[in-house]
């Protein structure tokens, strides 16, 4: 009831909440990763997250991340054998916005991922987590073939690959007395990390990644049908105190979602009391949902999220006085690491390898930084 208090005062100024947000597909590899919540301060809200929801890839003293002790974080980073090294191409291809494709370093090319990606306010290991599950997913990325864009490796478009942003353009968007300061610690995050990448079998691991979980992150297997062991359910620490918008709502007059949905299932009944039109959701064990019956008609909840611009799939939905109401928490798809929980992580004294090692686990980091 704790977020339906937070969510309800929230709703006193907001009367729409209609986000921009693009639902990950409900299907089989390859994904887009998550989020590109790099605005020059964490934002209030979603429009300010840069172009946040990247549901590509992707996605914050704190609670104590309550398996963290069971975790085994690397001691040291592996070194690279010539296989693994392969793993990381000194160069990519990239599909620019203005429809151009330029061949660029990869470091030089993740620093504007970074930059578009995690608000460069946040913690510096907030930010070399960031830097290695960004350098981890473009790999990924580049050693398959994709149909949007089979001239390039890896494209600016978050919700295909994901988000970028060049020096220029990111120097421009910062306010102008934090500008020098910023790019020192993107600059510094991609190098104090450069070469590292998580591996998983020998491979490049799919390292997924959102703005803000709801407690626990979500199982791979739950939310997309493929078992990746280290894309599992894990503890994640931030709150609505270190997190602009943990609990938000969207609100919708009977007739303005009758509408909404009809639009797109007009094979729903959404005749009489609107309370009548939803059905029991079916949750996972991260309490986000995974379908529920509108009108008689099974949607999931990712569906859903997508049609009425929620934050994330964690809600609960209440129906009175003809009003339908989303009370949502967190941001994001939900697997993979939690930007804002990484953050509240580093605040708390982790480093990069420890929060990569919770988000990811049993993943291997492998690289050259720390060598």
């Amino acid at each position: 009831m704790l977020h339906r208090v937070a969510a309800l005062s929230l709703a006193l100024t907001l009367s729409v909440l209609l986000l921009s947000l693009t639902a990950l597909p409900e299907a089989p590899l390859p994904f887009p990763v998550q989020t590109a919540l790099a605005s020059d301060e964490p934002a209030d809200d979603g429009s300010d997250f840069s172009t946040d929801d990247a549901e590509t890839a992707s996605e914050p003293v704190s609670q104590d991340v309550a398996d963290s002790d069971t975790e085994t974080v690397p001691d040291d980073t592996e070194d690279v054998s010539q296989e693994e090294s392969a793993l990381v191409p000194e160069t990519l291809t990239v599909l620019l916005p203005d429809g151009t494709v330029e061949e660029m370093g990869l470091e030089d090319y993740l620093w504007g991922v970074v930059a578009a990606e995690m608000p460069a306010a946040f913690e510096s290991e907030a930010l070399k987590a960031q830097a290695v599950a960004a350098r981890t997913y473009t790999c990924y990325q580049a050693a398959r073939e994709k149909s949007a864009h089979p001239e390039a490796d890896v494209c600016t478009d978050y919700g295909c690959c994901q988000a970028w942003m060049s020096r220029e353009d990111r120097l421009a968007a910062w306010d102008e007395d934090k500008g020098e300061e910023y790019a020192a610690k993107i600059t510094a995050a991609v190098e104090e990390t450069a070469g590292e990448i998580l591996t998983w079998e020998g491979e490049a691991a799919l390292t997924v990644f959102h703005a803000a979980s709801a407690d626990t992150t979500r199982s791979a297997l739950e939310v997309w049908g493929t078992d990746l062991p280290y894309l599992t359910s894990v503890s994640s620490p931030e709150s609505e105190a270190d997190t602009p918008n943990y609990y938000s709502v969207v609100s919708f007059s009977a007739q303005e979602f009758s509408d909404l949905f009809l639009a797109a299932y007009p094979d729903a009944d959404l005749t009489g009391d609107c309370s009548g039109w939803f059905g029991e959701p079916e949750t996972d064990s991260s309490g986000a949902v995974l379908s529920v019956s509108v009108g008689g008609v099974e949607v999931t909840g990712s569906e859903l999220r997508t049609l009425c611009s929620l934050r994330s799939p964690h809600f609960e939905v209440e129906c009175g006085e003809d009003a339908v109401t989303f009370y949502v928490t967190g941001y994001g798809h939900g697997v993979g690491m939690s930007q804002y929980g990484a953050n509240t992580m580093a605040a708390a004294g982790s480093g990069y390898r420890e929060i990569l090692a919770h988000y990811y686990p049993g993943t291997v980091l492998v690289g050259s930084a720390a060598d």
